[in-house]
Order: structure tokens, then sequence, then C-alpha cells
């Protein structure tokens, strides 16, 4: 594992964007935004809905902006809340912009040393706590819940596209689990809007930095780096740690300084959330375009509520839509392990494609780390399995990944796939010395 690692060593690069240098505010690229959830119990509504408030107020034109959110759980409990974050928005995007809030998270935002306790601050707060009061069970499932061409908000501004979807599933087809949901939304997104660029995130993780998007265009917009540029990975950061983070939950090696390191190579891995894509990216390699059987129902001045636009991504959302197809395997997101992030972010690299690590000074995302010790053994548990998955594949890095990426960035695939087995010589440190001494037994030599 020490020998492994040492490739993250071999050629760190630190990068800075000067988002303020782009110009043509109009001329952006539409950005479709993706968030996952699954258990409304153990991700509750209001997590989510703040997540999609916070994207929902991005420095970014609105016409171009749309939040797709996957319930995987087909809660109804869910709907209720994005459609009571729907009806919020229409107050929040507006106070946000001519206050100039940067933590446009509701739930921070009110919490923070940065709240101006004013008459107009004061409303906003009491309408916002009226909502989180509401969110009950509804008896719907499913539909656009803000559409960028009708819907505005109280200072008659257009907002962004908000969509929930809840796809099908069935005991007959597998659903891939996470990896399933985000393809699901790559098709619907496509017939919907079909931006170039998509985010993904964790319906834990929200946005803390509305001009997020310009940093990840100033990537996308160099045309250096844009044919070979697959996605730009920000950091993992969590809110609510002690100074200490005695229960090492930040993970800062696996997620600020190991993509430092891969960011010389082919760049980092991508971590499952904070992630700006290019759809093309999801549809071979660079010089190898795999044609989707989707064609995109975007129309201009066409509403994306259309009864024709609506059947088509029904279709795409079934259950058995994927059989005998390539998704998953040479389309979109990977399916073959628990960890479709490592897997997809490690295709892509074998494919060809690079990318960036973008991390600013200030945390673009910032989300909550697991808070009782059953909910950390179940999260480790599937990275592990996840990895090991990788490592005894036939993908494995050891053989793929140094066919397809060269010895130093197999290596770094390498060091994450076979992680897990660190486990072992950990587990007997923890035990045969405080046994050993127990029993009289001495372990070094004398």
């Amino acid at each position: 594992m020490w020998f492994t690692s040492q490739s993250f060593r071999t050629r760190p690069i630190a990068r800075e964007e000067f988002p303020e240098m782009l110009e043509n505010f109009e001329s952006f690229p539409a950005l479709d935004v993706f968030i996952c959830t699954a258990d409304p119990y153990r991700e509750p509504p209001g997590n989510v809905a703040n997540t999609a408030l916070s994207v929902l107020a991005y420095d970014y034109p609105t016409e171009k902006l749309s939040i797709y959110v996957s319930d995987d759980g087909g809660s109804e409990l869910t709907l209720f809340a994005l459609a009571e974050a729907a009806r919020f928005a229409k107050h929040w995007l507006p106070f946000c912009r001519e206050n100039g809030v940067v933590k446009r998270c509701p739930d921070a935002y009110f919490s923070s040393d940065n709240f101006v306790k004013n008459s107009q601050s004061h409303k906003i707060k009491m309408m916002y706590e009226n909502m989180i009061s509401r969110i009950r069970n509804v008896m719907e499932r499913g539909k656009v819940l803000l559409a960028n061409n009708k819907d505005k908000d109280i200072t008659d501004v257009f907002m962004p596209n908000l969509v929930y979807i809840s796809r099908q599933k069935s005991k007959t087809y597998p659903h891939y689990f996470k990896a399933g949901a985000l393809n699901v939304l790559l098709r619907v997104s496509r017939i919907m809007t079909n931006g170039p660029i998509i985010l993904t995130l964790d319906c834990d993780m929200y946005s803390n930095d509305p001009s997020t998007p310009k940093r990840a265009l100033c990537y996308f917009l160099d045309q250096t780096l844009w044919p070979n540029l697959a996605y730009v990975q920000t950091p993992q950061r969590f809110h609510g740690l002690n100074w200490a983070d005695i229960y090492a939950s930040e993970f800062r090696t696996i997620g600020r300084m190991n993509p430092l390191g891969m960011d010389g190579l082919c760049g980092p891995n991508y971590m499952g959330t904070g992630c700006f894509f290019r759809r093309r990216a999801f549809f071979g390699g660079p010089s190898s375009f795999v044609q989707p059987e989707i064609i995109s129902g975007r129309v201009a001045n066409k509403s994306i509520e259309a009864q024709t636009i609506l059947e088509q991504a029904h279709q795409v959302a079934s259950c058995n839509y994927e059989n005998q197809t390539s998704w998953g395997y040479k389309m979109g997101f990977r399916y073959g392990s628990l960890v479709e992030d490592i897997h997809t972010g490690y295709h892509l690299h074998c494919e060809g494609w690079k990318s960036i690590f973008c991390n600013p000074k200030r945390p673009a995302f910032l989300g909550h780390v697991p808070l009782s010790l059953n909910d950390v053994v179940i999260q480790i548990k599937r990275w592990a399995m996840g990895l090991l998955e990788i490592a005894f594949s036939k993908y494995s890095p050891i053989i793929f990944g140094m066919w397809h990426l060269g010895p130093i960035m197999a290596q770094c695939y390498t060091h994450y796939a076979f992680w897990p087995i660190y486990a072992i010589p950990l587990t007997l440190y923890a035990f045969v010395p405080q046994l050993a001494l127990l029993c009289g037994v001495p372990i070094f030599p004398k």
C-alpha cells in the first residue's frame, strides 16, 4: 500500500480559476444538475429540498439551468418537500440576488453568523420554517415542478427548471442502484433539456458558492483542454466537524490530497458528487463516439411539460428500457461495481478522457458526515465490496489499467482498488500486541 501511494506524490498540481474573467453571460452552455436520493428516512426530504434550493440559486442564466431530482425510493414525502421548495424558491431566489447572499442553502444561511436580522430576512426565515413544518405525505408522484419558460419568482424573473423523477422498477430487471438512477437522469434530461454540461450531487451535499459553475466553465471553455476533458471534480468537504476531527470523517487524504497528485497525470477520480461532466464523455472516447439511440426532444420555444416530451421521458425511464442495450457498459455511468463513481471515472480515463481537480479556497459544496456507527459501517462496507469488485474483475487496474493508463496512473487506481485489504494488517496491529502483552509473549526482539 505504501508503494502504490507514492504514485500520488509524483506530479501534484494546484490550479486556480478566475471566473470573473468570463464574459458573454448569455452564451454559457446549458447546465443540467442531477440530485440523487433513495431513502427518505436516511436522507431527510428537508435536506433534499435545501440542496435543490442551493443550486436553483446559482449565478447562472436561469433559462439554461435545470435541476433533476431522482427519488429511487418513490417517496411521496420527498415529492411534497420539493413541491414546497419550488414555492419557497419564488421568494428565496430574489432574496439571494438582492442581498448578495453567498451561502444559498437556506438552512445553512439562517444558522450561520452571516445571517443579517431585519424585517425582510425575518419574513423569509419564517417562510422557510413554515415550509419545513409542512413537509408531510402527499398523494402524487412525479411531475415537472418548475418550468423556466413559465414559472416566475416574485420579481417577475423566470426560474430554472425543477423536475422530479421516480423511475420504474421491477424484480424482473436489475436496477443497478445509483448508477441506474443516474443513467435514467441522463436519458430523461437528454429528452427534456439536453444540457452539454452535467453536475452530479448527493442530496446531502449543498452548494456553498453560487459561482461554482463559472469555475468549472473556466476549464470547459479552455480550447486547449476541451477536446479530451471529461469532467471537473471538486473536493468533498463537510460541515459540522469539530476542529480536531478525531473520527477522521473528513477523508482529507482521499478527497483533497490524492486528487492533487492524480491531477498531474490523467486527472482525479470521480468521487460521486460535486462533479461537472461533459455529456459527450458518456458516449465513447474522445475519438470514438457511441451514438445513443435517444433523439433529444428539445425544441425551441417548446415547454418541457408538453405531452410528447413527457411521454418520451416516461418511456426512457421504464424498467426494461436498458434491456439488451449498451447502457452501463459502453454508455453512461458504468455498472459492475457498488462504487459506481470510481468505476465510471476509471473507465473514462481508460477510454482516453482527462479530468481536472478544481479546489477553490471557499468550498464549492458542503455535505453531512455519517452521524452513527451503523451508518459508517454500512458506508465503509459498500465501499470495500465495490472496490474489491473492481480489483478482481477483468478491468483490474493491475492488468487492464496498466495497459490503458500507464504504470503510474494505474498504480493510483490499484491503491484504491486494493484499499480494503489494508484492514487485515490494521486489525492484526490492533489486537496482536495487546494479546501478546496479556499472555506475556514478546513480539519484539530483546
